[in-house]
């Protein structure tokens, strides 16, 4: 029997051109959707000064869970990217949210009130040497959110006028891991995600 070298060869070269396009489009696709996931889910974020020390430090690299709140709720305590809007050009910071639409906000002799009632934080906060724009009662509308710097006395955040009071649309997303430890941000300090991680006295 004579065996046809030549049709053997067109069928190895079948194959392996069949095995070629299938490894580039794998290829194609794997690299469709790491672009897909850093453009629209997940962005690297480089924390730049103490103002949420000591959960988060200068120099410490965070990546922010950009589709979170698309098919989640915001939650008190949430370390959250804020997009802000200066007098030249944005720029974004990591806030703690505090005040949930709806709740009547005031900071007295140096600490957090939500509907009248203390709030009581898991970390030791120091007091507040300024309540700032909170130091009279004031109720969040829908849609908005009171945010604090973890470092209370070293951070601008919704006391100040020039950060004020967070709309939903500029929370750009939650901070998820605090990369340099590999840690999930919501764990640092033992915070919770829900709720009932801060109770109300």
């Amino acid at each position: 029997m004579k065996y046809d070298f030549d049709l053997e060869e067109r069928r190895f070269s079948k194959q392996f051109i069949l095995k070629l396009l299938i490894t580039l489009v794998e290829a194609v696709i794997v690299v469709f959707l790491a672009f897909a996931i850093t453009r629209y889910g997940l962005e690297k974020m480089t924390v730049s000064g103490e103002y949420m020390s000591p959960t988060l430090k200068s120099g410490d690299c965070v990546l922010v869970n950009k589709l979170s709140y698309r098919f989640h709720k915001i939650h008190r305590n949430d370390v959250v990217v804020v997009k802000q809007t200066g007098s030249e050009h944005s720029y974004f910071t990591l806030e703690r949210v505090i005040g949930l639409p709806g709740e009547k906000v005031q900071i007295q002799e140096g600490q957090v009130y939500i509907n009248g009632k203390k709030l009581k934080e898991k970390l030791d906060f120091p007091l507040m040497d300024n309540g700032g724009l909170a130091e009279d009662a004031f109720t969040l509308d829908k849609g908005q959110y009171f945010v604090l710097g973890d470092n209370r006395n070293e951070c601008e955040d919704s006391r100040n006028a020039t950060v004020g009071n967070i709309s939903h649309k500029s929370i750009v997303g939650k901070a998820w891991i605090r990369m340099n430890s590999f840690t999930f941000v919501g764990m640092i300090n033992n915070f919770q995600k829900s709720d009932t991680s801060s109770s109300l006295s």
